[in-house]
C-alpha cells in the first residue's frame, strides 16, 4: 500500500511542486490538496491520509489553528516559510511531528521526512532546529509560559468559565472578530455569540473592552465599568 499524503498550502504553485517532488517516490501518493486549514480538516476526514503536509500561514483557518484538530487524525509535518522560533515551538507543542522550512531540503530530504514522521520520528531542517534550540536556551521563556498558564487557570476559576469559554475569551483578548473566532474554533458565528453572551455575564461585562480588561486583570470583578 502506498503512503498516502495530504498537502495543505494556500499557494497552488507550492502544492503542485510538493506533489511533483513526492511523485519521485514510488511508495507515496498525494490523495488530496487543501488551500486552508478548514479544507484540510474536511479532506483529512474524507481521505484518511497517512501524513499531512501543513503550511503555517494560510487565509481563513491557518495551519497553527488547524493543527490540534489535524494531529488527532494523522501525523502532521509542518512545511512552511515561517522560521520564527515561537512558531516552531508552538507547532511542536500542538503535536506537529516535524518542521521543514522551504529552500532547505532536497526531494530526497522531503521523502525521508514524510516517512520519518509517519513512523513517529521527528524531522527538522537546519533553520527550524536552530530556532527551536535558541528558544529552549531562553531561560526566561519557561517562566513566562508558566506565569501565563497560572494566570489563565486563576481567571477561569475566578470567573467560572468553562475550558471552551476560556479558549474563546483568549481569542477575544487577542483582538479576533466573531467570524475569526468561529473559523479558528470550527464552530458557527451563532455559537460564538452564545458563548460570548455567557462569558460577558460571568465577567459582569457589557462590552468586549470591559471583558478584556477584567480577563487580563486590569479591572476588578464586581466593580462596574460604567460611571
Amino acid at each position: 500500500m502506498p503512503l498516502r499524503v495530504l498537502i495543505a498550502d494556500d499557494n497552488p504553485v507550492v502544492r503542485a511542486g510538493l506533489a511533483s517532488l513526492l511523485a519521485t517516490a514510488e511508495d507515496m501518493e498525494v490523495v488530496a490538496q487543501a488551500a486552508d486549514g478548514r479544507e484540510a480538516l474536511g479532506l483529512t476526514r474524507r481521505h484518511a491520509p497517512d501524513v499531512i503536509l501543513l503550511d503555517v500561514r494560510m487565509p481563513g483557518v491557518d495551519g497553527i489553528s488547524a493543527l490540534p484538530h489535524l494531529v488527532q487524525l494523522a501525523p502532521v509535518l509542518m512545511l512552511t516559510y515561517s522560521q520564527e522560533s515561537e512558531i516552531v515551538r508552538e507547532a511542536l507543542l500542538l503535536g506537529a511531528g516535524g518542521y521543514l522550512v522551504h529552500g532547505e531540503f532536497t526531494p530526497e530530504d522531503l521523502v525521508r521526512a514524510v516517512r520519518d514522521v509517519r513512523e513517529g520520528r521527528a524531522h527538522f531542517t537546519t533553520t527550524a532546529a536552530s530556532a527551536l534550540l535558541a528558544d529552549l536556551r531562553t531561560s526566561s521563556q519557561p517562566q513566562r509560559s508558566v506565569a501565563r498558564s497560572s494566570e489563565r487557570v486563576h481567571n477561569s476559576v475566578l470567573f467560572g468559565l468553562s475550558s471552551r469559554e476560556v479558549e474563546i475569551m483568549d481569542l477575544i483578548a487577542s483582538g479576533m472578530s466573531n467570524q475569526q473566532i468561529a473559523a479558528t474554533c470550527f464552530i458557527s458565528e451563532k455559537t460564538v455569540k452564545n458563548h460570548i453572551n455567557r462569558i460577558f455575564a460571568k465577567l459582569q461585562s457589557t462590552s468586549r473592552s470591559e471583558a478584556i480588561a477584567r480577563w487580563l486583570g486590569t479591572a476588578r470583578p464586581g466593580v462596574s465599568g460604567h460611571g
